[in-house]
């Protein structure tokens, strides 16, 4: 069986995500089979498996820095919010509708089965388990059959490392009240304490640590420095939202939805030389914008409807009309067509007009289409005239069936695993859409979209195309080295061992 170690924190955003993949792939570079694993996730960035189940994307990051294919049993359950008090629920990568808060709570205790079946699977397959909470194990008010902090804890019978973001400012009054918040059994289970983002001379931090330490009766496993690693977590969300774009020669806006889901999908853009990806949720920020992309939304009928509220919609059309190219993924590309209904309530109910940039419609439908595929980008109009013909991988999450009209031309061909290929997606002019997530990750094709855009613009952009697969592997390098560099990993590995 399986040793492990699992990471807490005393908030959510503490950096959990990412000292768990960096602790993956330290485990893996020290020889280790190891796989991550996370009882129940709360994300709209999700991801679909080899075999068409949809987990959370954390545990993805995570298992590529472990060098090993995600898998649904890492995140048995995942929850995608539909509003502020509900969500879908999705156990071991299958839908099972959407529950309220209240609801979703008066059924958690059925899926503790569940996980305790998905770790020991996991668990009975590799050396190394690294799990991650979620939030923080202080809620006092969730802690009843609680199956994702404590819970799990006891459960498998993890130690916890507790971490603690002192970039937000008063991290050894929440280490400290965590801990002091837990019950005595709970208490015992931390066996040591992690400051995150860290930023200056840790000798400052020395004093503090000592006496955090004799309050605790916890050590301090390390301090890690706050650093920028390009590697797609939830927890990197909030950074990009924020982000501006900076000075860049091509600016690309992601309209910012109030439901916006699989954001991921627009890091290869980020990624080219010369290209400013910024994420826009007043019409003003739209201005100026070379390509305007509407993502995956979780929420579709509610999107669409803020989008008309907001003058968001207007301002698209407004700069459509000028020749600005507008690119809809899943959720923004229903948007993007002439109607979408919802006559047996998957969202609601109820039917709106589209904003009419695509000949499609959209009917939604109960049954979830989640599947890996890969295929071709059609023969192109418009700015986009130039990637006809390159290929492209990705995968599906909708559950949406849209038509196009009988002379519309499709985007994408498509193929499916064991299915016949069929004909993704709609364009029309300077309007594009598509099902696929992961759209613009094939090799090239971020380039050859940037470079056809600063043809149109006038501008030049370098040459300099980049290795997805050698880029990620590289970043997963740097935080693995920064992290073992703060972290005692001794007694990491002592921990773990039981030794202390």
């Amino acid at each position: 069986m399986a040793k492990c170690i699992m990471v807490q924190g005393t908030c959510s955003n503490a950096g959990k995500s990412l000292l768990c993949a960096a602790l993956c792939r330290i485990f893996r570079q020290d020889g280790y089979s190891v796989a991550p694993f996370k009882a129940q996730n709360m994300a709209l960035n999700s991801f679909i498996t080899a075999d068409g189940r949809e987990m959370g994307r954390a545990q993805v990051v995570q298992a590529e820095a472990a060098g090993i294919a995600p898998d649904v049993r890492m995140n048995p359950v995942l929850l995608k919010p539909t509003s502020d008090v509900g969500s879908q629920v999705i156990v071991m990568g299958e839908a099972r509708g959407n529950r309220t808060a209240r609801e979703y709570w008066g059924d958690k205790r059925a899926l503790i089965p569940v996980v305790k079946q998905a770790y020991e699977s996991l668990a009975s397959e590799y050396d190394i388990i690294v799990i991650e909470g979620a939030g923080s194990p202080a809620e006092i008010n969730l802690k009843q059959d609680d199956i994702v902090n404590m819970g799990l804890a006891k459960l498998v019978d993890a130690p916890v490392l507790l971490v603690g973001d002192i970039d937000r400012g008063g991290v050894f009054a929440s280490l400290y009240g965590t801990v002091k918040l837990l019950e005595e059994d709970e208490q015992a289970r931390i066996r040591g304490l992690i400051i995150n983002k860290f930023r200056g001379d840790v000798e400052i931090l020395r004093p503090g640590l000592a006496q955090l330490e004799e309050l605790t009766g916890k050590p301090v496993v390390g301090v890690v420095p706050y650093g920028r690693f390009d590697i797609d977590d939830e927890d990197s969300l909030s950074e990009r939202l924020d982000s501006a774009g900076g000075v860049s020669q091509i600016r690309i806006a992601v309209v910012r939805l109030p439901r916006l889901s699989n954001f991921t999908d627009f890091s290869a853009l980020s990624r080219v030389p010369g290209v400013g990806v910024s994420y826009a949720d007043k019409p003003a920020q739209l201005e100026g914008a070379d390509l305007i992309i509407l993502p995956g939304t979780k929420s579709t009928l509610g999107d669409l409807k803020w989008l008309r509220g907001s003058g968001m919609e207007a301002q698209i059309l407004k700069q459509h009309a000028a020749g600005t190219p507008v690119f809809g993924v899943c959720g923004g590309y229903q948007i993007m067509g002439q109607s979408i209904s919802d006559p047996e309530g998957a969202e609601g109910g109820g039917s709106l007009r589209g904003m009419g940039l695509l000949p499609t419609d959209t009917v939604f439908r109960p049954e979830k289409t989640t599947v890996q595929s890969s295929g071709a980008l059609g023969t192109l109009g418009g700015v986009l005239a130039p990637l006809s013909g390159m290929p492209v991988t990705g995968y599906e999450i909708h559950m949406g069936e849209t038509t196009r009209a009988a002379d519309a031309q499709p985007l994408i061909r498509l193929s499916r695993a064991g299915q016949p290929p069929i004909e993704d997606g709609c364009q029309a002019g300077n309007a594009y859409g598509t099902y696929l997530h992961g759209v613009f990750d094939a090799p090239g094709v971020a380039q050859a979209l940037a470079q056809a855009l600063a043809v149109r613009k006038g501008v030049m952009l370098a040459d300099t195309a980049y290795d997805t697969e050698q880029y990620k592997e590289e970043q997963y390098g740097r935080l693995a080295d920064t992290v073992r560099q703060s972290l005692d990993m001794q007694l990491i590995y002592r921990i773990m061992e039981g030794k202390t």
